[in-house]
């Protein structure tokens, strides 16, 4: 568990955009990734409301969508997203964290296809959703 509490280090540290939304990792391992953005006033979308830009939002999930892959038992050596389809149910609350929560569900030889709901504080009403696929690079020899 160790590697990859490292890898996923690794992987924000390595993403300047994750580190500028202040991304921290919750939990990782087998496909599935937990990513949480606390609120922050510089990514504000509607200054009348304080309401998060759906952008960060997105690159939230993205991000734990990526990870998801990342730590997936296939173990890829890389990944890019290829397509992430978002639904925006909400907007976030202002003043709360947002937490995504990505699962990578399904692989083939070279795409991954992930699951991610992103949420604040009131866990029973998700503020988006998406469906995505990923590219899979995989050292030679490896499972398909």
């Amino acid at each position: 568990m160790t590697d990859l509490i490292r890898l996923a280090r690794q992987f924000i540290e390595a993403i300047p955009h994750a580190r500028a939304l202040g991304m921290q990792f919750e939990h990782i391992g087998d496909g599935r990734a937990v990513i949480s953005m606390p609120y922050d006033q510089r990514f504000i979308g509607d200054p009348a409301t304080g309401v998060i830009h759906g952008g960060a939002v997105s690159a939230l999930m993205d991000t734990a969508s990526g990870a998801a892959v990342m730590c997936h038992p296939a173990a890829p050596i890389s990944t890019a997203t290829l397509d992430l389809r978002i639904d925006y149910f909400r907007s976030a609350t202002p003043g709360q964290t947002i937490t995504a929560r990505a699962e990578c569900y399904h692989v083939t030889r070279s795409v991954a296809f992930v699951r991610v709901t992103a949420t604040d504080d009131d866990a029973t009403r998700p503020v988006a959703a998406a469906t995505g696929a990923f590219t899979l690079d995989r050292p030679k020899g490896g499972k398909e």
